[in-house]
């Protein structure tokens, strides 16, 4: 009963969440995002996946570790500056402890057989998390913009980050830029065609009450 108390205080579940993906995400800051949007969406239902998408996009375009600009989102949502301070430092400290117990044996742990199985097991894991959340945020793109915009959208954004290699960030802001601009056009014309509905619906009843 008292754990079950304990367990449902907002800043036990900042904490427990985001220790561990500090712990368990192998690999930085892409292999973590999988686990913290399993915690955050699935798991505690503190924000909906499209919020957590805009979030990863907001994080993506601004400097700094992405992991840990979502977990201080995450504590600063639920509970304020304190809760960004409590759920910063859960997701840092275990792996900052656990790297400097390690930093005297790394030169040995890293040449050891069953070190390097470990590593060479993890990966394809962390390969599939990470393609799973692509594609369900790759399905929502689509389904917003359209199947054809969508696709192009893929291949534009290839063509600038492995063809002509410009900086993510850079391309996220050319990106969010157009889905603000997108938005506003569309509420204008969605707005455009309700008065332009509610006109032809006036006049419908015009006549009829003329012909009355």
């Amino acid at each position: 009963m008292m754990a079950g108390k304990i367990m449902n205080n907002r800043y036990m579940q900042l904490s427990w969440a985001m220790m561990k993906t500090g712990i368990l995400g192998y690999g930085g800051g892409p292999s973590v995002i999988p686990l913290i949007r399993y915690e955050a969406v699935s798991n505690y239902k503190w924000i909906e996946d499209e919020e957590f998408g805009e979030i990863l996009a907001l994080a993506n375009a601004l400097p700094g570790p992405i992991a840990t600009k979502i977990a201080a989102y995450l504590g600063y949502r639920e509970k304020g500056t304190l809760g960004a301070i409590v759920s910063v430092l859960a997701h840092i400290i275990p792996s900052a402890v656990a790297m400097i117990l390690l930093l005297t044996t790394v030169q040995f742990l890293s040449s050891a057989a069953f070190i390097q199985g470990m590593i060479g097991a993890v990966t394809p894991v962390i390969a599939v998390m990470l393609g799973m959340m692509a594609y369900e945020f790759g399905e929502r793109a689509v389904k917003g913009l359209g199947k054809y915009v969508g696709f192009g959208f893929f291949a534009l954004a290839f063509g600038l980050l492995q063809g002509i290699h410009i900086h993510p960030a850079i391309v996220i802001l050319l990106f969010l830029g157009y889905g603000a601009f997108h938005l506003k056009t569309v509420a204008a014309l969605q707005r455009k065609k309700k008065q332009k509905q509610l006109r032809s619906n006036q006049q419908k009843e015009g006549i009829t009450r003329g012909m009355d």
